[in-house]
């Protein structure tokens, strides 16, 4: 095997520049290292990169082989490419979510060779493909400034989105390497169980290209080993574990991974396995159609937030990075993530991760919010696609359920087109998810599918955004429509696998790319580091609905966050409450590509936002949650762990002193499968000035405690809690005690250097003392700690 990876030469259509890039990378990435462009993500640059993508550009090496037949192996290559080998053209790439295998045996030379790599324009080619279609394509210009990226199969969001940047990168992201051309080669490994706590039947079949019949395949597995034998072009063993070790979704148990290693010759490819079932239920009841999951026969509800990809730029993204993204979504007691539609199949690493951490995976195949042609040669790339995505990725004990496309079925209302001629699109798109279903279905029989997202069901096209009876739900009346935050509470999804609120990012992302006199939301600066048109303005206008305006931006950013927070929280808090009528619930977003205003709950570079500390709460797997109705608040108990659970909740009423008087208590002991309500509190018996507080226990046998309050937070005359701080070494890291004289609120810290605290956005009652830990990114001097909490940001004085 030769590594083509690592330094090549780069230079544009007119030749006008030449400079190193290093593969895997992006063009634009190299053009910043080399400081030809300015760093996009800084003020306003974006708009003087954006022509890097209007150019044609090459890349090229030499390299040294001693031997001529071989094949070169290239994955993701973005996009449009041509690909030559001494001057002779050797393929030409049309699908970033691909890999190629190129044959190169009557170009290679014995001794020095040159391979150069061409990439077209891809807003050049977008438009030329639209022109040639049969009819027009409408793509979401209200996401997307670089037009026709439905076009091509590409990150969509490549071309801007919402939350986006739009540069439209060009590169080459995986593997690119030669490898000897044998007379067989593995070409797949496919895995099938059955699977109870009793027995586990799986069988491994193992797909071959070349001429391989009769030839001998050895498969090693949980400390067995079998030889099968290949007849038309595959090997088939089976192997019977009993009384298997299940693996488990995080917080259900653990994940033992079991190592299969199939060999051909020698060839040498392994998998790790993980034993388990996961079926996708959907069973029609009086309220509609059901939607939940149910691992190893347990019915699980789904906690976590939807993953876009981790960098805008496909050159900055690390492994390091992307398993610090997934673990902060364990950490916040997150069990699944869905892979968004307009990203990209993630690396083979990025599923290993979610193997080894319990994090199910929600995998969308990549079209989102546009129309996508339906022409046999477009419906080819996706086809083999669609087909190379599922080989490569339907072992993997995480994948939970394969998803058509994010928001399609709706996009035939958005478009005048669709809108005069909605048979001829919704024809178009039939074809299309067909094929994909097609091509799943073929590959990995038994594997979960879902039309698409949201969608209320099979071959049905209604409207999963309001109707909330049947199959999976996208929620955004609160943040599209402006609803209020107890807007949450008037629906009961199934499942929601979209919902969110906007924040600000963190003032130390916001430092990165803003001067302090652009520190104010109307500025040029901060609006471009907005993408969804008007966001700003309804952060700003929720919050004279719920609290006093802060004094200076720095607060405004605080208290956009607790907001945030405040809307999802809400959310989560009510959905769990009525499962197993409700059973799952995706955020929107957990992470940013870039630094900008966003339904993050991790900033860019993924420190967490005030949101991601208040779902390590919300999401805990044993809650009391606070539900309110006309009369009275319902102190409501919940768990999703096997076997039954013992929880107790105690209730206070807490003047703005403090003070607290005892509202009453109760314990019951409950099981995953439904709710209880431990106490009921007549909203009576709050008075004037009094919040609810209350503190409740589980397994843990840790106090766990939370407010309610029946009014908007700008209604109570809080007082200045005098919040006392005191920071201690503790080894590596800092722990920081907190004490106040009042009730202090939302109490939150930021440091002046990159790190985690164990807790944020939480309540201090005089003479309870909080102890907390920070944990830097790096080992340096004492940190900076700064103390917000809400009457200091809008009551105190700037």
């Amino acid at each position: 095997m030769i590594d083509l990876s690592g330094e090549w030469s780069l230079c544009d259509q007119q030749n006008t520049c030449s400079l190193p890039m290093m593969l895997p990378g992006d063009v634009v990435s190299a053009l910043q290292h080399a400081q030809l462009v300015p760093d996009p993500y800084v003020g306003r640059n974006e708009y003087a990169v954006r022509w890097v993508a209007e150019r044609d550009w090459v890349i090229s090496r030499n390299f040294t082989s001693t031997e001529t037949d071989l094949s070169l192996i290239i994955e993701n290559v973005d996009t449009i490419a041509q690909i030559s080998v001494n001057g002779s053209v050797v393929a030409e790439t049309r699908n970033s979510f691909r890999t190629y295998r190129i044959d190169l045996s009557d170009s290679l030379l014995s001794g020095d060779n040159e391979i150069s790599i061409r990439f077209a324009s891809a807003p050049r080619i977008g438009q030329e493909l639209q022109a040639e279609q049969p009819f027009y394509v409408p793509w979401n210009q209200g996401n997307c400034p670089i037009a026709n990226g439905n076009m091509l199969r590409k990150v969509q969001c490549d071309f801007g989105w919402d939350w986006n940047i739009a540069l439209a990168p060009l590169g080459v992201y995986g593997r690119i390497e030669l490898v000897r051309n044998r007379p067989v080669t593995i070409a797949n490994i496919r895995v099938d169980q059955t699977t109870t706590q009793h027995c586990a039947d799986v069988k491994v079949t193992v797909s071959t290209i070349g001429k391989g019949t009769g030839k001998s395949v050895t498969i090693e597995f949980a400390g067995e080993s079998r030889s099968a034998t290949i007849s038309d072009d595959t090997a088939v063993a089976n192997f019977k574990i009993k009384n298997p070790q299940l693996w488990w979704p995080v917080g259900l148990g653990a994940q033992p991974l079991h190592t299969m290693i199939v060999t051909l010759d020698d060839q040498i490819e392994t998998r790790r396995i993980g034993l388990r079932s996961i079926d996708l239920v959907t069973e029609s009841d009086d309220a509609g159609l059901g939607f939940k999951f149910r691992i190893n026969d347990h019915d699980t509800f789904m906690r976590g937030a939807n993953w876009i990809p981790a960098d805008a730029l496909p050159g900055r993204i690390t492994k390091d990075k992307t398993r610090a993204l997934l673990q902060s979504a364990v950490d916040a007691n997150m069990n699944m993530i869905r892979v968004w539609g307009g990203g990209r199949y993630e690396p083979d690493y990025f599923y290993d991760i979610c193997d080894e951490m319990g994090l199910l995976i929600w995998q969308d195949f990549m079209f989102a919010c546009n129309h996508y042609p339906s022409t046999p040669a477009f419906l080819a790339e996706v086809d083999a696609e669609v087909r190379e995505q599922t080989a490569r990725l339907g072992h993997h004990a995480s994948m939970a359920l394969w998803c058509g496309d994010n928001e399609l079925i709706g996009a035939l209302n958005w478009f005048e087109e669709s809108r005069k001629d909605r048979d001829r699109y919704l024809v178009s798109y039939d074809r299309l998810n067909r094929t994909v279903e097609t091509a799943l279905k073929e590959t990995l029989p038994h594997a979960n599918w879902w039309p698409s997202s949201p969608s209320p069901g099979p071959m049905n096209f209604g409207d999963a955004w309001h109707d909330d009876s049947s199959g999976d739900m996208h929620f955004w009346s609160v943040w599209h429509e402006g609803r209020d935050f107890a807007h949450y509470r008037d629906v009961k999804p199934r499942f929601c696998s979209e919902f969110g609120f906007q924040s600000f990012p963190s003032m130390n992302v916001i430092r990165s790319f803003a001067k302090e006199q652009d520190w104010n939301i109307a500025s040029p600066v901060m609006e471009s580091h907005q993408k969804n048109a008007g966001g700003n303005a309804r952060i700003a206008e929720t919050m004279f609905r719920y609290f006093r305006f802060p004094i200076g931006f720095e607060n405004f950013v605080y208290l956009s966050q607790v907001q945030q927070g405040l809307a999802i929280k809400t959310a989560v808090e009510y959905w769990r409450s009525i499962k197993p009528h409700c059973m799952g619930a995706l955020y929107w977003q957990l992470n940013d590509t870039w630094p900008v205003a966003s339904w993050s709950s991790l900033d860019y570079g993924g420190n967490w936002k005030l949101l991601h500390h208040m779902a390590r709460h919300f999401f805990a797997p044993e809650v009391v949650v606070a539900v309110p109705s006309d009369d009275d608040i319902a102190l409501i108990a919940l768990h999703d762990l096997r076997g039954e659970r013992k929880l107790r909740v105690t209730a206070y009423a807490v003047t703005m002193t403090g003070e607290q008087r005892e509202l009453g208590a109760g314990d019951q002991s409950i099981t995953s499968a439904a709710t209880s309500v431990l106490l009921r509190v007549p909203k009576r018996e709050l008075q004037a000035g009094e919040i609810l507080y209350f503190e409740w226990s589980g397994s843990d046998g840790i106090i766990h405690s939370d407010h309610f309050t029946n009014h908007p937070y700008k209604t109570l005359d809080l007082l200045d809690p005098e919040i006392d701080i005191s920071v201690a070494p503790s080894g590596k890291d800092w722990e920081v005690t907190l004490t106040c004289q009042k009730l202090a609120l939302f109490v939150a810290l930021e440091a002046d250097s990159e790190g985690r605290f164990s807790d944020n956005a939480f309540t201090v009652l005089p003479g309870h003392e909080k102890v907390l830990r920070f944990v830097p990114a790096a080992p340096n001097k004492k940190p900076e700690f700064t103390v917000r909490d809400l009457f200091t940001a809008t009551y105190g004085t700037a």
